[in-house]
């Protein structure tokens, strides 16, 4: 009799850690919370958008989605500071405030799309899990050039940090290179598209890729005609089975945006940091 009664409670206490679902936790400038699915969900401000042309699924989808705009008052966020969404993985997007806090009917608009538990999504293509229970989505991407990076999915985490520049000065071109420099933009396009997924002499949040400088930098080790065919289509230069890599197409990366790239690679071989 005494044990049945120690399972029931053992059950009771159980049942509300059993019954909880997902959060997001959402951290701006100190003040940290946590949000969970269903509470998510049950906002007034919740909506159905459907997204044309889904990045990770690679076809329209429809979700039940929250602004982010509404989750994170952009008064709130520090000047000259950069938002992150850190997604299960060790994807780490790096996320411009300008631009995922606007709202109104042009331009780009951000949303937090949620998974529900009683409807949740197709897997990946490729993959055995869906892109919940948290995916940042956008409407109307193209119209300010959103890039495939900036919809971060299985997101755990949405913080306010510092500029990557700041926050990690070993990303640095040298002070002297002019100001219109390719390997300047060079180094404005990796920030955007590759800190994703990599770091460079150690900075970065991602855990998901290498590092791109330490100990080798790709440049040292493939041709320019090679590194380029990586990024573009990595499958076609060398394959197995876990690999995570996906490829930029040009509407993902321009041409002119690859060279850039591949000139802020090439210079940083020179300024390797221990």
């Amino acid at each position: 009799m005494i044990a049945r009664l120690l399972t029931a409670c053992l059950l009771l206490i159980a049942s509300p850690l059993l019954a909880a679902g997902p959060e997001l936790t959402i951290s701006v400038a100190g003040v940290e919370r946590r949000i969970d699915r269903d509470a998510l969900l049950a906002r007034p401000d919740a909506v159905t958008v459907d997204i044309a042309n889904d990045v990770a699924y690679g076809r329209a989808m429809r979700y039940r989605a929250v602004p982010l705009a509404s989750l994170i008052a952009a008064d709130s966020v520090p000047k000259d500071a950069t938002l992150e969404g850190i997604a299960s993985d060790g994807f780490a997007a790096l996320l411009p405030p300008e631009l995922c806090l606007r709202t109104g009917d042009s331009g780009a608009v951000a949303f937090l799309a949620v998974e529900p538990a009683d409807q949740p999504w197709p897997p990946l293509p490729g993959k055995t899990v869906s892109a919940g229970p948290f995916y940042l989505v956008w409407v109307r991407p193209e119209a300010s050039g959103v890039r495939s990076e900036q919809w971060p999915y299985q997101l755990a985490r949405i913080a306010s940090t510092d500029n990557p520049l700041k926050r990690w000065p070993q990303l640095a071109v040298d002070a002297g290179l002019a100001a219109d420099s390719p390997i300047r933009a060079g180094q404005a396009v990796f920030v955007a598209q590759c800190m994703a997924c990599h770091t460079l002499n150690g900075a970065g949040s991602a855990n998901v890729g290498p590092d791109l400088n330490r100990p080798m930098n790709p440049t040292e080790y493939l041709t320019p005609t090679g590194l380029a065919k990586l990024i573009r289509d990595p499958r076609a230069v060398r394959t197995w089975p876990n690999q995570q890599m996906p490829g930029f197409d040009p509407t993902m990366l321009s041409d002119a945006d690859l060279d850039r790239l591949v000139a802020y690679l090439g210079h940083m071989v020179g300024r390797k940091t221990p």
